[in-house]
């Protein structure tokens, strides 16, 4: 990466630790989950103890993240961040636990990725604030007990179903965010604009949250991709037309589809015939990874009506040929349609 690259991806981390909030009251969406869990930081607070563990599962850019800062924010706590990619060996742990003070909040993100050995170490750590460090191979090998200072862990993972069941067993409080409202995305833009400064009407609000998924961190990143446009070809405000020219150039269309969704959409229904085929043949047909094609791309398609999984393979529905502005052929089997709600907008990307 050169040094104007660094400069870039320096500048959009710091846009985005910018907006992100501080402290619970903050926090927009996913009211079920703040409630509990600010039930669950006052109650700790008030006995004098540090709060259970806490497990937050869900898709990527819902605010996991954000959410442990929080945690650590609310308790006046030190925080430690690492991720169970990063903890290979059991002794990576051993040495962050050990370093842990009084309260501290430790966030693994990704933990259903930990290594074995690290995991199993993390049980009685977890439980009984005490680690057993291994000294040595094989028979002259001793094990040596250190003493934790009581901490609360904080495990993010997009994937719960492949936690342990001893691990998910030993948090406790668990918690699953949802995908934001149409209006908490609104609602979110606002908060975002005011704090980078960008003026934006309702309307351009209400266009970029109809495009972002469901996703605040996408819905930030278009922000400040429409505020780019706004500046440089524009008077500097995010309205609806200048959101819907922004979006255009950086090729998000009407749902929220970028380049590679369509590019897999178009597979399915024009060399396809609208399916079924297997994932290895869609992925060679769209020139990507078969792990890109079902990990980023698929969810959103599934979720938004356009595919289906089946036995046979990946299926385009009637609202996939709809949104490509295909003609359905004759004879064809129909497949369910999305909800009727998101195709509120005449614009689509042939």
């Amino acid at each position: 990466m050169n040094e104007v690259s660094a400069y870039v991806a320096e500048g959009e981390q710091d846009a985005e630790a910018t907006v992100r909030p501080k402290r619970l009251a903050e926090f927009i969406a996913q009211h079920r989950v703040r409630d509990q869990l600010d039930l669950l930081l006052r109650g700790a607070m008030g006995r004098g103890t540090p709060p259970d563990h806490i497990l937050l599962s869900g898709p990527p850019g819902l605010g996991k993240t954000t959410l442990a800062n929080i945690v650590a924010a609310e308790l006046g706590s030190g925080i430690r961040v690492t991720s169970g990619p990063a903890i290979e060996r059991s002794g990576d742990l051993a040495a962050i636990l050990t370093s842990l003070a009084t309260g501290d909040v430790l966030f693994i993100d990704e933990i259903h990725r930990i290594a074995k050995p690290a995991e199993e170490l993390l049980y009685s750590a977890m439980e009984d604030f005490r680690v057993d460090v291994v000294v040595g191979k094989g028979p002259g090998a001793t094990a040596i007990p250190l003493d934790v200072e009581p901490f609360t862990l904080v495990g993010a993972t997009t994937r719960s179903g492949l936690l342990t069941g001893p691990m998910r067993d030993r948090f406790g409080f668990v918690a699953h965010l949802d995908f934001y409202a149409a209006a908490d995305l609104e609602q979110l833009l606002h908060r975002s604009a005011r704090i980078l400064g960008v003026p934006i009407t309702d309307e351009g609000a209400v266009e970029i949250a109809g495009r972002s998924r469901g996703t605040p961190r996408i819905a930030n990143r278009l922000l400040r991709r429409v505020r780019d446009y706004a500046e440089v070809r524009a008077d500097g405000m995010v309205t609806l037309a200048t959101a819907r020219e922004a979006l255009k150039v950086y090729d998000v269309d009407a749902l929220g589809l970028d380049r590679l969704d369509r590019a897999v959409l178009r597979a399915l229904v024009d060399s396809f015939k609208g399916g079924p085929v297997g994932l290895s043949t869609l992925a060679v047909a769209v020139g990507e990874q078969p792990d890109t094609v079902e990990e980023v791309c698929e969810p959103f398609l599934v979720r938004a009506g356009l595919l289906a999984r089946t036995p046979r393979g990946r299926v385009a529905t009637d609202a996939a040929w709809q949104h490509l502005g295909r003609a359905l052929p004759a004879g064809r089997i129909s497949a369910p349609n999305a909800p009727a709600d998101l195709f509120a907008s005449d614009q689509r990307f042939p």
